[in-house]
């Protein structure tokens, strides 16, 4: 089954709310990645090219003060949206009231309102259901394309399509949902999980699950050393979630012949001011030194298990990739997958997509997801919330 998509929609003169992901990095005014403002295009240009009135929504930043709006204020973004879409984009300083209202009103068809932030509201993370149906009697129809947050049930990603008849999903998270979904359910083999990052933690249902779907699940990262020191190992200052070691003893059981541990790390004396760094066995870390990245033996061996591979899903770096001095290993295995010939290789956004494109590889990808959060919540087989709430065709 496929949920109802933007192009199932009659929008000709309507008013379609669309829920975007405009959360962009940015330094004061400059936005220094525009790409979630041109992921959403072919959903934005789409409604405008057939006719509707688009009204966008979206959060930037965290907002717990007065500093916090000052600094995620939207009119950064309707500037960019302005220079790369033919549409008129009006910019609303406003997320309720009149002028928000006499706005909308007075759209012609093909335009665009972009609305400030959504969490300028307190309401919004709550799913406060007054804001839901507030913001939905703003439009006729809705349109969810901001994948970076339908796994929140926030007011703009629940709330509003609860108050509306017609609603569906944009391009963007219609493929991702295609994409995601056929590695998940229906993956062309062998199947391969590369899992990096810091903490078991942050991991735990998206290791149980890819340990019954994929053929190998290769583990790399912060995490690392908490499976080191389960299995025995003495990994010296390196980042440990004692509590989690049981856990991590439990996955190496499960995961006999399909989990593969790094066989080397490299190593420092100090996190910021190394001023010695080697290469040691995994798990023969010596007092006062920290593992910072997997060493030369892991990514051979990482190389030999993804030959062959049809499909690769990879979430999380292997080292402290934002220093030069522990990035080879994210390096490395970037680059593998990059010249992977034949298969079907994702990433799961976050801080891997960040490398491969600084690495210049991201065009090498099947596909980049445009959420961390909300890939590796699909990847668990959880329910995303912002998806769920949209039906089926």
């Amino acid at each position: 089954m496929s949920k109802v998509t933007v192009k199932d929609l009659d929008v000709k003169g309507k008013h379609v709310i669309v829920r975007v992901d405009f959360n962009v990095p940015h330094k004061g005014d400059t936005i220094t990645d525009d790409n979630r403002i041109r992921a959403a295009l072919p959903t934005i240009n789409y409604l405008t090219e057939n006719g509707a009135k688009v009204l966008l929504l979206s959060h930037l930043g965290k907002i717990k003060t007065d500093e916090d709006k000052a600094k995620n204020d939207m009119s950064i973004v309707a500037k960019r949206l302005a220079e790369l879409t033919s549409a008129p984009v009006k910019f609303v300083n406003a997320t309720r009231g009149a002028e928000l209202e006499e706005a909308v009103k007075a759209q012609e068809n093909g335009s665009i309102v972009l609305m400030q932030n959504t969490r300028y509201e307190k309401g919004e993370t709550k799913n406060d259901p007054e804001l839901g149906k507030y913001w939905a009697s703003l439009g006729d129809a809705f349109v969810e394309d901001a994948f970076g947050s339908v796994h929140r049930a926030h007011a703009s990603t629940v709330g509003i399509p609860s108050n509306m008849k017609e609603v569906a999903v944009g391009f963007l998270v219609e493929k991702e949902l295609n994409v995601l979904g056929k590695a998940l359910n229906d993956p062309q083999r062998p199947f391969v999980a590369i899992l990096g990052g810091a903490k078991v933690s942050d991991k735990i249902g998206v290791i149980e699950n890819l340990l019954k779907i994929a053929d190998k699940v290769l583990i790399g990262g912060g995490m690392s050393y908490t499976f080191a020191a389960a299995n025995g190992g003495k990994i010296g200052t390196s980042l440990l979630e004692a509590d989690k070691e049981d856990l991590a003893k439990e996955f190496m059981e499960k995961g006999k012949g399909k989990l593969f541990l790094p066989v080397d790390t490299v190593i420092a004396n100090d996190f910021d001011n190394p001023t010695d760094i080697k290469t040691v066995k995994a798990g023969e870390i010596p007092d006062g030194y920290m593992g910072l990245d997997i060493g030369p033996a892991t990514v051979a061996e990482f190389q030999k298990e993804l030959a062959g591979a049809k499909t690769v899903f990879w979430n999380g770096p292997m080292g402290v990739f934002e220093k030069p001095e522990f990035a080879k290993g994210t390096e490395e295995i970037c680059k593998t997958l990059a010249e992977l010939d034949g298969a079907t290789t994702i990433i799961g956004g976050g801080d891997s997509a960040s490398a491969a494109k600084n690495l210049g590889y991201a065009d090498k990808f099947s596909h980049i997801s445009t959420g961390g959060g909300a890939s590796l919540e699909y990847m668990e087989g959880k329910e995303l919330p912002g998806v769920a709430i949209i039906p089926e065709k």
